[in-house]
C-alpha cells in the first residue's frame, strides 16, 4: 500500500525507536525511502522539535515525542478518574456534565454525561467551544498569565455569541480574576443563548489546572435561587477528582 506523507514520517519516527541514532543513509534504508524524501520528512520532523540533528548529521527522536504520549496517558488517568465522578453529579442534579481540556488555545471536551431530562444540551465529545465565553473556558484561562490571555485575544480575537458575551479584554482579565479569587466560573447564556453553565478547575498533584467540569442547564430549567448549591456540587465534585489526581488543597 503506498503511503502518504503522514505514513512515510511515522516510518522514519519508528525507524529512530529501533536505531536511537543514525544519518540520512541509514534511515533511508532502514525505512525504505528515497533519500529525498527522508531529508524533507526529516527537515520538518527536525522544525517541529520532534527530531534532533546533531553536527555529525546524525538524527535521533527528542522529549517531545515522549511529553506527547505522556499527555496521553495523563487523559486516559483524568478520564478514569473522572467518569464516575461526573456521573455522580448528573445523578444528583439531572442535569449535564463535561469535561473539558486545553487544545490549542481552545476548550476541547473530552467526556459528557448526559442529562437525564428529555430537553439536553446540544453537545458532544470532541467539539471544541471558546475559552472566554464558556465556563470550562474561563477556569482554564485563569491558570494563565494575563500576558498569555492578551496574547490568545489579539491571535483568535472576541467573537459575540449573545447579547451576554465578553467581547472586551479588559472586562475578560477582570472576569478570569474573579474566577481565580472564587475558584469556579460562570456562562450565563454567553457562548448560547438559554445555556447556563457552572465550572470548576480539576488540579494534578503538581497544582496544574489540567481540565475544568461544568454542569449545564437550560435557564428555563434553572432556579436561581439554587446557584449557590450547584456551585457547591460542581466545586466538590472538582476537588474529589482533583484529589484523586494527587493535589493536595490549601
Amino acid at each position: 500500500m503506498e503511503l502518504g506523507a503522514a505514513g512515510r514520517a511515522l516510518c522514519l519516527l519508528e525507524t529512530l525507536s529501533r536505531v536511537r541514532s543514525a544519518n540520512l543513509e541509514t534511515l533511508s534504508r532502514e525505512a525504505d525511502l528515497p533519500k529525498a524524501t527522508a531529508l524533507r520528512l526529516l527537515t520538518t520532523l527536525v522544525e517541529h522539535g520532534y527530531v534532533s540533528r546533531d553536527s555529525s548529521d546524525q538524527y535521533s527522536l527528542t522529549l517531545k515525542m515522549f511529553t506527547v504520549g505522556s499527555r496521553a496517558l495523563g487523559s486516559v488517568e483524568l478520564l478514569d478518574v473522572a467518569n464516575p465522578v461526573a456521573g455522580r453529579l448528573r445523578d444528583k442534579t439531572g442535569e449535564t456534565v463535561h469535561i473539558g481540556i486545553l487544545e490549542e488555545n481552545r476548550a476541547v471536551y473530552v467526556l459528557k454525561r448526559e442529562s437525564l431530562y428529555t430537553i439536553r444540551m446540544n453537545s458532544r465529545v470532541g467539539r471544541s467551544i471558546p475559552l472566554y465565553c464558556s465556563a470550562i473556558g474561563k477556569c482554564l484561562l485563569a491558570s494563565m498569565t494575563n500576558e498569555k490571555i492578551r496574547a490568545i485575544v489579539k491571535d483568535q480575537g472576541l467573537k459575540r455569541y449573545t447579547s451576554k458575551t465578553i467581547c472586551n479584554i479588559e472586562d475578560l482579565l477582570s472576569e478570569v480574576e474573579n474566577v481565580r479569587s472564587q475558584g469556579y466560573a460562570f456562562d450565563d447564556e454567553e457562548h448560547e443563548e438559554g445555556v447556563f453553565c457552572v465550572a470548576a478547575p480539576i488540579k494534578d498533584t503538581y497544582g496544574d489546572t489540567v481540565a475544568a467540569m461544568s454542569l449545564s442547564t437550560p435557564t428555563f430549567r434553572l432556579d436561581r435561587t439554587q446557584i449557590d448549591a450547584i456551585v457547591k456540587n460542581v466545586c466538590a465534585s472538582c476537588n474529589e477528582i482533583s484529589t484523586i489526581l494527587g493535589y493536595i488543597s490549601e
